[in-house]
C-alpha cells in the first residue's frame, strides 16, 4: 500500500476505521428520529419468526363478522339489537364488555326517529302516535349499559372538536406528570351522552403506528386537554377487576434514576403492573392466529345457544366487541399482518397484561449497544489493517454473528428488545472502508485514467494554445464570466441498474450531444465530474454575448434531452434509462481563470465564488422542481427571456442571499400570453407571501395550481404550500425578510 501514511503502521485505514466507529456511535447516542427504523424492522422479523404462543387469558373478541352481517342484517344494527347483545353477555357473567365501536349518532331506526320522518305525511297520524309510544332505541341501549360492566370507546383527535371527556374513575400519577412524553390530543369523537353516563368505563380506541405505518407499541394512556385518559384495553381491565383507579408511575416517582423526568415507567391497574415505554406504550408481542379467541356475534344472539352454553363461554371473560366484516373494520398494520382489525390489538394488549408477558426495551439497552459499537468496531478497526484478508473477514463475520445471535436469544428467551443494527452496521462499514483503502493503489491508477477526461477543451482554445504555447503557465486572470453546471438527476440509482460498461455507454450517449451544444454556443467545457458537466463562457476568448449564449445553450440542452429520451432507447446497442432528467445551475460574475495546478500537471480551469454558487444553484433545481435555475447577476443580462422569479435564497456556505430565477424559455415564450399570465399571478403571490399574508397567498397559490402545473412547476407549488403551513403555524421573527436558507448543497 502506498500513500501519505507509513506502510509499516497502516495508520491511515486504522484512523479511518476509528472515525467510522466514533461517527456511528455519535449517531446512536444522539437518537436522531428515523435512524431506529432498521432496528424496528429487525424486531418485526423476530415477531414473525417467534410469535407469542396463544394462552387463554380470559379475553374474547365478539366479532361482527361477515356471517353475522348476513344473518342479522347490514350494519349498523339497531341499538335494540346491540342492547340484546349486551344483556346476553352480561347475563352470562362477562367481567367486562368493551366496545371497539363509537355510537356517536342517534339510532336512525329508533321509533321516534322514524316517527319524525313520517309526521309530515298525510294519513300517518295514527302510525306516528304508535311509534312515539315505543321506547327510544338509544335509551334501551343505555339501560342495558347501566346493568352491565360496559366500557365505551371514544376516538381522540389532534384538532379541537367534540365534547370533553368525563371519566367515571380517576387516574393517579406517582411522580411528575408525563406532560412531555405522552401523546397529546385536543378533540374527541364519543358515543351519545346517555350511553357514556351509563357506562362503567370509558377508553380510547385510537391506535397510531410508527412512522412507517406499522403498529409495534400500543398506547395505554393519552393526554387530552391536560388530563390523562386510558386506552380501551386498560379501562376494560380496570372495570373487570372493579378497581377504583389506574396508577401511572413516572421516572422520578418510581425509584428510577434514568430517563427524563416525567417519563412513564409503568402502570398499575388492579392487580396488574404494566411496564411501558416513556410515552406510556405497551410493546406488542402478537400471538399466532387463535380462532378460539373469537366468538362470532351471531352466536351470542342466536336463540339456539342455551344459557348454560353461553355462560360457559362468557363467564368471567373480558369481551371486546368489534368488527372484521369487510367495510366495517378499522384495519392496522402489524409486524405480522397488513390488515389486522383494531379490536384484535386491544384484546391482545389485555392478554399480555393478564399473562404478564411483556416485551421490554431495558433502560440499559442503548448503553449496551453503544458499548458494542465502540468495543467491537474499535477492535476491528485496529486489527483488520494488520491481518490478512481472510482472517479479517473471519473476525468481522464472527463478531457480526455474535451480535445478531445475542439479540435473538435476548428476544426469544427473555423478551428483551436489543437492537443489533448499530453494532453490525459499524462492523460492516469499518470492514468495507478498510477493504477499499487496501486497494488504494489500484484506485490511484483508475484516477489517472479518469483525469484524462478532464482535458476536453473547445477547438478554438486548442488552436490558440497551439499558436501560443506560453499560455501553459501557472496562474490566471480575473474575468466576468458565465458558468454552467449540469447534472443528471438520480445518477446513483441509474448506476445501480447497469454494469460499468453500460454506464459508460450511457454517459457517452448523453455527454456527446450535450458537449456539442455547448461548443456550438462558444462554451469551454472545463471538466466532467462523474455525470456532471462544468462549462463556462468568455475565456480564453472574449465572448460579448456570453450571457445569452449560456442561456440558449441551457435551453437547447433541455430540449435535446427530450429528443434523446425518445430516440436513444430505439438505437441498437445504446443503453438509455427511461426518462432521464437533468438539472442546470447557472451564474455570472468575476472568476479567476487560467492554467492551474502543479509543474507536473496543468489544467485550464476557473475558480471563485461565482463557480461555487452555480454549483449550489444546480442542487436547488431538485428542491424547486425546475430544470434551469439562475442567479440575479445572470438574469439581469437576459432581458426578453422567459424568466420567473422563484425565491430569495441563502445557499450553503454563504451569508448573503440572492434572488433566483427559473429559465423557462427564450424570447418567443416570453411574448406568449400563457407565460404573461403565469408571471403576473406569480408576482402577486410573491408579494403576498413576503408581506406575510399567508391565507391570501395560499388561496392564490391554490387557485393558480393548474397554471403552475401547465408550466411544469407543480413542485414549486408544493414547496410554497409547505412553507406557508409552517410559517402560519408559528410566530415569525421581526427580521424575517422572506429569505429561504438552504440546508443542502
Amino acid at each position: 500500500m502506498t500513500g501519505w501514511w507509513p506502510e509499516q503502521f497502516r495508520t491511515g485505514p486504522t484512523v479511518a476505521g476509528l472515525l467510522v466507529v466514533f461517527g456511528i456511535a455519535a449517531l446512536q447516542f444522539s437518537a436522531i428520529p428515523g435512524f431506529e427504523r432498521l432496528g424496528l424492522m429487525v424486531f418485526d422479523s423476530y415477531q414473525n419468526a417467534a410469535p407469542r404462543a396463544y394462552e387463554d387469558a380470559g379475553v374474547r373478541i365478539i366479532d361482527i363478522d361477515e356471517e353475522s352481517v348476513e344473518r342479522l342484517g347490514q350494519w349498523p344494527w339497531s341499538r335494540t339489537e346491540i342492547a340484546r347483545l349486551t344483556q346476553r353477555l352480561s347475563d352470562a357473567g362477562a367481567a367486562a364488555i368493551a366496545f371497539d365501536v363509537v355510537f356517536s349518532e342517534p339510532d336512525r331506526t329508533s321509533p321516534d326517529q322514524i316517527a319524525g320522518q313520517l309526521e309530515d305525511q298525510a294519513g300517518n297520524a295514527a302510525l306516528v302516535r304508535s311509534l312515539l309510544n315505543l321506547p327510544n332505541s338509544d335509551a334501551v341501549l343505555a339501560d342495558s349499559f347501566a346493568l352491565a360492566p360496559v366500557v365505551s370507546g371514544f376516538f381522540l383527535l389532534q384538532e379541537e372538536r367534540g365534547e370533553s371527556i368525563e371519566l367515571p374513575s380517576g387516574m393517579a400519577v406517582l411522580g411528575s406528570p408525563p406532560i412531555e412524553s405522552v401523546e397529546k390530543y385536543r378533540g374527541t369523537v364519543q358515543s351519545l351522552p346517555q350511553l357514556r353516563e351509563a357506562s362503567a368505563g370509558l377508553g380510547s380506541l385510537s391506535i397510531v403506528g410508527d412512522t412507517d405505518g406499522i403498529l409495534r407499541r400500543a398506547p395505554m394512556v393519552f393526554f387530552y386537554n391536560g388530563q390523562l385518559v386510558p386506552s380501551l384495553s386498560l379501562e376494560a381491565l380496570r372495570v373487570a377487576q372493579q378497581a377504583d383507579s389506574i396508577l401511572v408511575k413516572t421516572s422520578d416517582g418510581s425509584g428510577e434514576t434514568s430517563g427524563a423526568s416525567g417519563a412513564v415507567v409503568s402502570l398499575r391497574v388492579g392487580d396488574f403492573d404494566v411496564p411501558t415505554t416513556a410515552a406510556g406504550e405497551l410493546w406488542m408481542h402478537f400471538s399466532e392466529p387463535a380462532p378460539e379467541r373469537t366468538i362470532p356475534a351471531w352466536q351470542i344472539l342466536s336463540d339456539d345457544v342455551l344459557p348454560e352454553e353461553l355462560r360457559a363461554a362468557v363467564e368471567g371473560q373480558i369481551m371486546f366487541v368489534g368488527a372484521s366484516a369487510t367495510g366495517l373494520r378499522d384495519l392496522v398494520s402489524t409486524p405480522q399482518s397488513d390488515n389486522e382489525p383494531g379490536v384484535t390489538v386491544h384484546a391482545q394488549a389485555a392478554e399480555q397484561i393478564i399473562l404478564g408477558h411483556f416485551l421490554t426495551r431495558p433502560d440499559w439497552a442503548p448503553g449496551l449497544e453503544f458499548l458494542l459499537i465502540i468495543l467491537l468496531g474499535g477492535l476491528l478497526a485496529i486489527l483488520l489493517p494488520k491481518a490478512r484478508a481472510i482472517i479479517g473477514a473471519a473476525i468481522g463475520a464472527i463478531a457480526t454473528v455474535a451480535v445478531a445471535a445475542g439479540s435473538w436469544v435476548a428476544f426469544d428467551q427473555m423478551q428483551y428488545l436489543l437492537d443489533p443494527t448499530w453494532p453490525i452496521m459499524t462492523l460492516i462499514l469499518v470492514y468495507a472502508l478498510q477493504t477499499l483503502l487496501s486497494f488504494r493503489q489500484e484506485e490511484q491508477q483508475r484516477a489517472y485514467i479518469h483525469t484524462a477526461f478532464d482535458r476536453y477543451l473547445s477547438p478554438e482554445m486548442v488552436r490558440q494554445i497551439a499558436a501560443n504555447p506560453e499560455r501553459l503557465q501557472l496562474g490566471g486572470e480575473e474575468r466576468e464570466m458565465t458558468v454552467l453546471f449540469c447534472d443528471i438527476r438520480g445518477f446513483s440509482r441509474i448506476s445501480e441498474q447497469y454494469g460499468p460498461k453500460e454506464v459508460i455507454n450511457f454517459l457517452t450517449g448523453f455527454l456527446t450531444p450535450m458537449c456539442n451544444i455547448l461548443l456550438d454556443r462558444k462554451a469551454t467545457v472545463d471538466k466532467f465530474i462523474g455525470d456532471a458537466i462544468l462549462a463556462f463562457w468568455n475565456a480564453p476568448l472574449d465572448d460579448p454575448d456570453q450571457f445569452r449564449n449560456g442561456a440558449r445553450a441551457a435551453l437547447q440542452m433541455v430540449n435535446s434531452l427530450e429528443r434523446l429520451n425518445q430516440e436513444q432507447p430505439q438505437k441498437a446497442g445504446q443503453v438509455w434509462p427511461p426518462n432521464v432528467q437533468i438539472g442546470i445551475g447557472m451564474n455570472a460574475g468575476l472568476c479567476c481563470v487560467g492554467n492551474m495546478g502543479s509543474q507536473q500537471r496543468l489544467s485550464y480551469t476557473l475558480i471563485g465564488d461565482t463557480v461555487n454558487i452555480a454549483s449550489r444553484f444546480e442542487g436547488l433545481t431538485k428542491q424547486y422542481g425546475v430544470q434551469i435555475l439562475i442567479g440575479s447577476a445572470l438574469a439581469a443580462h437576459l432581458q426578453g427571456f422567459a424568466l420567473l422569479e422563484l425565491d430569495r435564497v441563502k445557499v450553503v456556505g454563504r451569508d448573503a442571499s440572492d434572488t433566483v430565477f427559473a429559465l423557462l424559455g427564450d424570447e418567443s415564450m416570453n411574448e406568449g400570453t400563457d407565460f404573461a399570465m403565469l408571471q403576473s399571478q406569480h408576482d402577486k403571490f410573491l408579494a403576498l407571501y413576503r408581506e406575510q399574508q399567508w391565507t391570501a397567498a395560499g388561496d392564490l397559490l391554490n387557485q393558480q395550481a393548474s397554471v403552475y402545473g401547465d408550466a411544469g412547476l407543480s413542485v414549486l407549488v408544493e414547496v410554497y404550500r409547505e412553507r406557508i403551513d409552517e410559517l402560519s403555524a408559528g410566530p415569525v421573527t421581526k427580521d424575517w425578510d422572506g429569505v429561504f436558507e438552504a440546508t443542502q448543497k
